[in-house]
């Protein structure tokens, strides 16, 4: 009776506008009814109750959300003040052709209320990055002299006299343009957007839950940028959601970082009573993940946890790709089983609830977004205090399946009869999805690139069947190490051998984020334990080896997209599955309406893979070892023998004129200027070879290095892969040799001769480390070899005159050089 009762009361408050819970969501929007209120006359109306009498509509959640005319409040309870709130605005709905698309994340903060005095709430952003251990006299102090900014300011109008919560009026905070719920100016900037346009702003929806509130509303800017699809218009319309969802209140414990394992962290400062100084630090991002059995998982057995990670499918993404991309979320449960648990992470379709959105930062999704944009990434949402992933919404563009297309062709099309055409079937798209899949859910995991990881694996191992196919070709499917192009047809190798998968490193990394370790109640002391237990693991298995430079250090084993420990050995092997695509792309590349889209496109990554092999081998040349394994120099510069080894290999691939990759049939279809391409290439690498900077880091590095590389021997393998006979029979092949010498000499040139302010000063300091004393020699070396070749030539001819025309070159180098010395040492004799 008492159901019945309720059931017509909440009918009847429906009728009279008042907003109702269903399924723990409340809907409010400017078209309900308004709350008709009685006359109370027995007592004086407080402004809660007078506002109340205006009507509207409420529903219940973490906040009492009130919609009153064109207002909308919040009813702040007291059991929220102090507590922290996750707040993160997503795009929701952009134009066509903007810079962000629908889902992607606009901006994150941690937020609280705070009761400033009975009449005010002040909502601060949590700032804090400095820690003090609690019980410690620093503790409060700590606490006295640190504030987080306020970031907005809210009247009191009044209690509920029944929840005593304090309604606030939320609706300029909400549909204002403050870092919380819209843009910063540097946002601005770069979506290319002026101003809010405050009269076409609204309010769309609001959503409230027990623990979170989801805010939509549409905005309209100013355009400042003529290249956005609306600019004739003056403005753009975008709809944004924003998600307040509270955080634990007792935050996990956190992992303090070791830089030896590659997670994303959060930098924090410790104080302590103890010190004599200040300890600056990480945590590491990771989820919270307990054993439901802790007992069963204390004696090693695998466990299921408390609360699994989850993974939700967007529900716009194509059918026939759902199975990979769970397959991709899936792939980690072997890593979490290395740290004791099953079924630790799960991937599952978006359900058919209505009290659900994709927007709600409770769920972690991946979003299937529509872009022309060849990329995915996994971002996470983090708590700033124990490091805990709160959710994550991975964004994966759908014309990431073309990069993946040129990549497998490019690398392996040779190796795989699937990839020699246009169009691959379903299952291998499918199973190009599922790698980048895993990638991306192992960022969101808290793991960051290990780009050294592809760099444990001997190069003859990559073309060993059995051993490649059972371990993979790299440690990390962290690393960019794509696919496994050193491979050869002879070799006949698997997709086993072929794809990245979760390796051992990945399996090593989980278990240390991630494993349960209840005994230790001071994330110090654990840190301590699992230091020791870092350091006997790299001791034993140095293919764990982590560099966190994301591949832009001076450490040539951190590189994107390289394989194996020899960059020049495994490029070798690349450069032979090149030929074999160029040998056969117009046949792979046929389009049957006799055009040559597809041509373009996959000539085009040809070239790019064989710049990338350049690139690789340059960073084996005056860099040195970054190493933080047990036992090992920190540093250590690279050998002699690496740095041969690399200057052979340019001699063979790119100053050898690459004309294989300049097939006649194909340059006719493309219209690419071979002479020009290969004489931008190799002048490039000159420049490179002959910089000031590239001669002080080989010959400072051969004063200390354990094997040094002396620079006379540096400049003399370069001068022998370079100043060969032209006497080819191939005549485009000497033109390009005639224009590589002559850069050859305009840059030793400008060594000895600066013609700049910036190169007269670098030339300055190198002249201090004897490095012009090396040119000077060279140069007479050069000079002695321009001699005997026009010794030879016949007088007269096109090689005749280019070697005189060099001789006439280094004579007017040498005058001004020795020249200017000569001027110099005179005007210092009085001293």
């Amino acid at each position: 009776m008492r159901k019945i009762l309720m059931m017509a009361v909440l009918v009847l408050l429906t009728l009279q506008g008042v907003g109702a819970h269903i399924g723990g969501e409340c809907l409010l929007d400017s078209g309900k009814k308004k709350l008709v209120a009685q006359e109370d006359t027995t007592k004086k109306t407080t402004p809660y109750e007078k506002l109340l009498k205006e009507g509207g509509s409420e529903c219940e959640g973490m906040f009492t959300v009130r919609h009153i005319k064109d207002d909308w409040y919040f009813e702040v309870p007291d059991s929220l003040l102090e507590r922290l709130l996750l707040v993160v605005t997503r795009f929701k709905a952009v134009p066509q052709g903007f810079k962000m698309i629908s889902g992607e994340e606009v901006n994150r903060s941690v937020v609280y209320w705070e009761q400033h005095n009975d009449k005010t709430l002040f909502l601060r952003e949590y700032v804090q990055s400095q820690f003090a251990r609690p019980g410690d006299k620093i503790a409060e102090a700590l606490k006295q002299s640190t504030v987080n900014p306020v970031i907005g300011k809210f009247d009191v109008i009044g209690r509920n006299p029944e929840t005593q919560a304090q309604l606030i009026n939320v609706s300029k905070f909400l549909l204002g343009d403050n870092k919380t719920c819209g843009f910063t100016s540097s946002d601005r900037s770069i979506l290319g957007i002026g101003s809010l346009v405050q009269d076409r702003t609204f309010m769309d929806t609001i959503k409230t839950y027990p623990i979170n509130v989801e805010v939509t509303t549409l905005r309209t800017y100013n355009i400042t940028s003529g290249k956005l699809p609306a600019a004739a218009t003056g403005s753009v319309t975008v709809k944004l959601n924003t998600s307040m969802v509270m955080l634990p209140k007792e935050p996990m414990q956190p992992r303090l970082a070791d830089e030896r394992v590659g997670f994303f962290q959060n930098p924090v400062t410790e104080f302590s009573d103890d010190q004599q100084v200040t300890v600056r630090g990480s945590i590491i991002q990771r989820y919270r993940l307990e054993p439901k059995d802790p007992e069963r998982y204390r004696r090693g057995q695998l466990t299921e946890p408390k609360r699994p990670i989850v993974y939700y499918i967007d529900p716009a993404t194509p059918k026939k790709w759902i199975p990979y991309l769970k397959a991709g979320v899936k792939d980690w449960n072997v890593a979490f089983e290395a740290a004791g648990f099953k079924n630790a992470i799960i991937a599952k379709e978006w359900p058919d609830d209505p009290t659900m959105s994709l927007d709600d930062a409770r769920y972690s999704v991946l979003r299937y977004l529509p872009s022309e944009n060849e990329n995915a990434y996994g971002p996470r949402i983090v708590d700033p205090r124990s490091g805990e992933i709160m959710e994550s919404h991975i964004c994966w563009y759908h014309n990431v399946m073309n990069l993946l297309k040129k990549w497998y062709m490019v690398q392996c099309g040779p190796l795989d009869k699937r990839a020699q055409t246009m169009n691959f079937d379903d299952e291998l798209m499918g199973t190009l999805i599922q790698f980048v899949s895993s990638h991306e859910v192992g960022h969101t995991l808290g793991l960051r690139h290990n780009m050294a990881a592809s760099s444990a694996t001997p190069v003859e191992k990559l073309r060993d069947k059995a051993w490649v196919e059972a371990n993979g070709h790299t440690v990390s499917i962290m690393d960019y190490a794509r696919f496994n192009y050193v491979a050869q047809p002879e070799d006949k190798i698997s997709g086993k051998g072929l794809f990245p998968r979760i390796g051992d490193y990945d399996k090593w990394a989980i278990k240390w984020g991630y494993q349960y370790r209840p005994e230790f109640k001071d994330p110090f002391k654990e840190k301590a334990a699992l230091r020791a237990e870092v350091t006997k693991k790299l001791q034993n298995d140095r293919r764990m080896l982590f560099i966190g430079d994301e591949g832009k250090g001076a450490d040539p084993r951190s590189q994107s997209e390289d394989l194996g420990d020899n960059n020049m050995k495994a490029n070798e092997y690349g450069i032979k599955n090149l030929k074999r695509v160029m040998e056969n792309i117009m046949t792979w590349t046929a389009q049957p309406d006799g055009h040559y889209d597809d041509l373009n496109t996959i000539y085009k990554s040809v070239r790019a893979q064989h710049l990338k092999y350049t690139m690789h081998v340059q960073r084996n040349l005056g860099g040195r070892y970054t190493n933080n394994l047990p036992g090992m120099k920190p540093h250590d510069y690279l050998p002699r023998s690496v740095q041969k080894e690399a200057i052979e290999w340019f001699g063979r691939n790119l100053f050898e004129a690459p004309l294989w990759l300049y097939p006649d049939k194909v340059v006719s279809c493309t219209g690419v200027k071979p002479m020009d391409e290969i004489r931008d290439r190799q002048n490039s690498l000159v420049t490179l070879l002959l910089a000031p900077g590239m001669m002080y880091n080989i010959y400072s590095s051969s004063l200390c290095g354990s094997e040094p590389y002396p620079l006379d021997e540096y400049l003399n393998d370069v001068f022998t892969a370079i100043w060969k006979p032209l006497n080819t029979s191939n005549e485009l092949e000497n033109n390009l040799r005639r224009q590589l010498q002559r850069s050859y000499l305009t840059f030793i040139g400008r060594m000895m001769n600066p013609e700049s302010k910036d190169i007269a000063n670098a030339n300055a300091t190198f002249s201090r480390s004897d490095i012009l004393l090396f040119v000077e020699t060279h140069f007479d070396k050069v000079e002695e070899y321009v001699k005997r070749q026009l010794a030879v030539c016949k007088e007269g001819d096109l090689n005749y005159r280019h070697y005189a025309a060099l001789l006439r070159d280094i004579k007017k180098t040498k005058e001004a050089y020795y020249g200017k010395n000569t001027d110099i040492s005179a005007s210092t004799e009085g001293f």
